[in-house]
């Protein structure tokens, strides 16, 4: 799967099952969902379709073992965290191959952002949990710090790994249990964790995965009325869906959702090293990311020299298959994505932006795989789409 004559792309991943009561099971939700490689456009994997009665049976088993693990010493805790981590650094290469075919991230950026930086987040989990004072007196009183209970997390593509291990980490440390629904895009990763809990011994129903899609299985989480708590990483429109069902049953909820992320040069900044700081966050993880620039606002009288600074470092940015060393730019994560972004591409000429470089035509020598050039427009205005 990663490192052997075969490749990285050989291996096909089939889950047959989705993990419930520390137990492997099938799911009841009809059809199967298959995950593309965004480079090849071919199946390189399926995961079970969740069902609403698959759903319920993952928070009754999070909710029969609520009680055993949020008694359980928070050292105790965390040392099942470190534990999970362990296993999973052994295969942070199948991991970071996993993650480039899935989210189209470049391999050499997967191995350290995608899978060991999640990897380190566990264990920082278990250390703060270790050291966190859950009952403390001040003054006359006495501050207790409880876990709420059964934690619903749905996670996006973008960061699969990072997303899934920062919800559930952290709600595993504090005395929760957890039902995690992954995006049906990247769900590989996700399976891997559920794999590396049982194989610590983590307490079953401690930890549940249910995939699916977010009107089957994700609203049926949302909705439970023995889920404490959902977390929900996603779109904007998305996130609104979430906080009216949850309303439903007084859940509390968190969200993190979309945003239009503005980069404000100021006069007396370093022009060039600012912009080109600003166009590769733009460009990291192909702008699939939340903290991704892509609104620079700069002084009117440097908007020549920003533009030709942006368009050197957006034409630096190599094309091409994730696996091969000096690529800079993968795939978008699915079709759907590809045509959304090229969309948004067209929409700034018709609306009267500056074209500075790239396009909407698919990038040069990419007949295939969700690829999109790197693109820089200017003179965009507050009116525009863009």
């Amino acid at each position: 799967m990663s490192g052997t004559s075969e490749g990285p792309r050989q291996a096909f991943h089939a889950h047959e099952s989705i993990f419930i009561g520390g137990e492997w099971v099938s799911a009841t939700g009809g059809a199967p969902f298959d995950v593309i490689d965004a480079t090849t456009e071919e199946v390189m994997g399926r995961v079970p379709r969740g069902s609403e009665a698959d759903v319920d049976r993952a928070v009754k088993a999070a909710r029969g073992a609520f009680p055993g693990w949020s008694a359980l010493p928070p050292a105790e805790r965390g040392a099942f965290l470190r534990e999970a981590a362990g296993v999973l650094k052994a295969r942070a290469d199948t991991l970071a191959d996993l993650v480039s075919r899935e989210v189209g991230m470049p391999r050499k950026l997967a191995l350290p952002v995608q899978v060991l930086l999640p990897l380190g987040n566990l264990g920082t989990f278990a250390k703060r949990v270790a050291e966190m004072p859950f009952e403390q007196e001040l003054g006359s009183s006495l501050l207790l710090r409880e876990p709420i209970g059964v934690v619903g997390a749905i996670t996006p593509w973008n960061y699969p790994r990072h997303q899934v291990v920062a919800k559930v980490g952290a709600a595993l440390a504090a005395g929760c249990t957890v039902v995690v629904k992954p995006s049906e895009v990247a769900p590989l990763t996700a399976f891997a964790l559920a794999k590396a809990f049982r194989e610590v011994g983590l307490p079953p129903g401690v930890f549940n995965l249910v995939s699916g899609d977010g009107a089957g299985a994700g609203e049926a989480l949302v909705a439970h009325p023995d889920v404490d708590m959902v977390t929900f990483t996603g779109s904007t429109g998305a996130g609104r869906r979430v906080s009216e069902v949850a309303a439903r049953t007084i859940k509390r909820v968190h969200l993190e959702l979309g945003g239009k992320s503005a980069n404000i040069i100021l006069d007396d900044a370093d022009l060039g090293a600012a912009v080109k700081a600003g166009v590769k966050n733009c460009f990291l993880n192909g702008g699939q990311t939340c903290s991704a620039w892509t609104r620079m606002l700069v002084p009117a009288d440097k908007r020549d020299e920003a533009v030709a600074v942006a368009k050197q470092v957006a034409e630096s940015f190599t094309v091409g298959d994730p696996f091969d060393g000096g690529t800079r730019l993968g795939p978008m994560v699915s079709a759907a994505q590809r045509d959304r972004v090229q969309g948004y591409v067209t929409k700034g000429v018709e609306e009267g932006a500056t074209l500075v470089t790239g396009g909407a035509e698919a990038p040069e020598g990419q007949p295939r795989g969700y690829f999109v050039q790197p693109t820089v427009y200017a003179d965009v205005t507050p009116d525009m789409t863009l």
